[in-house]
């Protein structure tokens, strides 16, 4: 794992239009760097480059639905034409989750969260490995969570998508290790953002957690330091030791946990 500047690449951003991604691209573009914002809310993308038109760096966007790979040949094409077929940086950080009992779910909520949270970031990175190969210093970002590592009720589907994003991401550092390019998993806990207004089931506020510029800046600054991995909050520390060292007293007090929540307070 390799440290470099972040100034100056080309950067592709998935889910860029709010929190987390958004902040990415904002702080990206501030450093200096040449970024493709991706998201489906084109207003959203239009009011992220105006927001930034005088910043050191430039943002330009493509507004499309991640998991489709029609979209994903014209992203191919277009950096083919506007970056000579390199890329430095793919983040994959769009997602989307679900709350509630697993019961109550269906088989298209979770083949939607597999679909975006998993299928559609290693799609991204197979279509985009020869760019990456021409690339400076190249790396891979997969912004996981600490669900990825610790599993919780209410949260089944989610956490299936992140823990395999975590196990494909810990396989892909080292088959990748030989061609030079860096895979760096960034595990964030709660964040402060649209996330839990907008999951598939279950939607919410949630006023609680790390604010997205914070995790935005922590991934930035894992990446440019080439850390393998990275569990973003104390508590999101301690819950994945505990996991690890204790992992049947942990399920035990979930359980018990999980038992005395009103259904209200469990989909909160």
């Amino acid at each position: 794992m390799a440290k470099r500047t972040l100034t100056d690449k080309r950067t592709i951003v998935t889910g860029a239009s709010s929190g987390i991604g958004k902040e990415l691209v904002s702080q990206l573009v501030q450093r200096g760097n040449q970024v493709l914002a991706i998201a489906r809310r084109q207003d959203r993308l239009e009011q992220l480059q105006s927001d930034l038109e005088n910043a050191t760096g430039t943002l330009t966007y493509l507004a499309g639905d991640i998991t489709d790979s029609e979209f994903r040949r014209s992203v191919l094409d277009w950096i083919r034409k506007n970056w000579a077929g390199c890329l430095d940086v793919l983040i994959n950080n769009a997602g989307v989750g679900s709350i509630g009992p697993f019961a109550d779910s269906s088989e298209s909520t979770l083949r939607q969260i597999m679909e975006v949270n998993f299928f559609a970031a290693v799609q991204w990175i197979r279509d985009l490995l020869p760019a990456l190969k021409k690339g400076r210093s190249p790396v891979v970002c997969n912004v996981g969570s600490v669900l990825g590592h610790t599993a919780m009720p209410s949260k089944s589907e989610y956490c299936a998508s992140k823990f395999a994003l975590h196990g494909f991401s810990d396989a892909l550092r080292i088959e990748l290790s030989a061609d030079g390019i860096d895979v760096v998993l960034v595990s964030p806990s709660t964040t402060k953002s649209e996330f839990f207004a907008s999951v598939l089931d279950g939607a919410c506020q949630q006023n609680k957690g790390m604010s997205a510029d914070r995790v935005a800046a922590s991934a930035i600054k894992a990446i440019a330091k080439g850390k393998r991995e990275v569990i973003l909050s104390y508590g999101g520390n301690c819950l994945v030791l505990a996991d690890r060292l204790l992992p049947t007293t942990l399920s035990k007090w979930l359980t018990r946990w999980y038992r005395r929540q009103p259904q209200t307070d469990m989909d909160a």
